[in-house]
């Protein structure tokens, strides 16, 4: 009886030993998992991480995301709303806004890159070097050329010939500064309208010898109202828009 248990056991133990014997024997069968041991499993996982910490990084530094940001909270500070629209309102409709605009560029990078890589045609990093291509473009259509002249002489560069031989670590810091500035200048702008309506108020009360109730609680309102009644919102998206054209 009890060689009969121990016959029984062992070829229990041949039959569940028989699919790691195969997995041994057949690395690339279907529907097995295969690791690759030349491949670091922890720098994988590393540069992916990383990749994830810069994408913010990336998208304030190469996209509209900073001028439309800033136009919006220009806004909304010469409106006197310090709270409404909230921050993370504005914040989903500028990266909306900046995904618009993106787009064409978008679909250059996913041409050029993203499917000569997904059929295995290039390796990731000429991926990288022909995105980096539409983007460079793109940011030197609004950079500056001050702003390009002053990181090429922070940089101690040469002159270079033409913009497009310009590094990404020129291109990217000029087109960061320039679109800074075009975002204050757009936001001093709308500011002017309703800065008067500020001083119409304070001098009417000020005549009035209103003193108990404070200008802005008047003007709010007011400028509030105007900003509605002539579609404030679409006006302004609509020449922030037309700004990258």
């Amino acid at each position: 009886m009890r060689r009969k248990l121990s016959m029984l056991a062992a070829t229990l133990a041949g039959v569940a030993a028989m699919p790691a014997r195969a997995a041994a024997q057949a690395p690339g069968a279907p529907g097995l998992i295969h690791i690759d041991r030349g491949v670091s499993v922890p720098w994988t996982v590393l540069l992916v991480l990383t990749v994830l910490t810069l994408l913010p990084a990336i998208l304030l530094a190469m996209t509209p995301f900073v001028r439309i940001l800033i136009v919006f909270s220009f806004l909304r500070q010469a409106i006197g709303t310090t709270s409404t629209p909230s921050n993370q309102t504005l914040v989903g409709l500028a990266l909306i806004l900046t995904y618009f605009v993106m787009a064409p560029v978008g679909a250059v990078i996913q041409k050029q890159a993203l499917v000569p890589l997904e059929d295995g045609k290039i390796t990731p990093w000429t991926a990288v070097e022909r995105s980096a291509g539409p983007m460079k473009q793109f940011m030197l259509r609004y950079a500056r050329e001050s702003d390009l002249g002053l990181f090429v002489n922070l940089a101690h560069l040469p002159r270079p010939k033409s913009a497009s031989d310009l590094p990404m670590r020129v291109v990217m810091p000029a087109y960061l500064l320039s679109e800074l500035k075009t975002g204050f200048q757009i936001g001093a702008v709308l500011f002017l309208p309703f800065l008067v309506i500020d001083m119409v108020v304070a001098s009417v009360t000020t005549s009035i010898g209103m003193m108990q109730l404070p200008p802005v609680v008047i003007s709010t309102p007011l400028k509030i109202l105007l900003f509605v009644s002539v579609n404030g919102w679409g006006m302004v998206v609509g020449s922030l828009m037309k700004s990258f054209n």
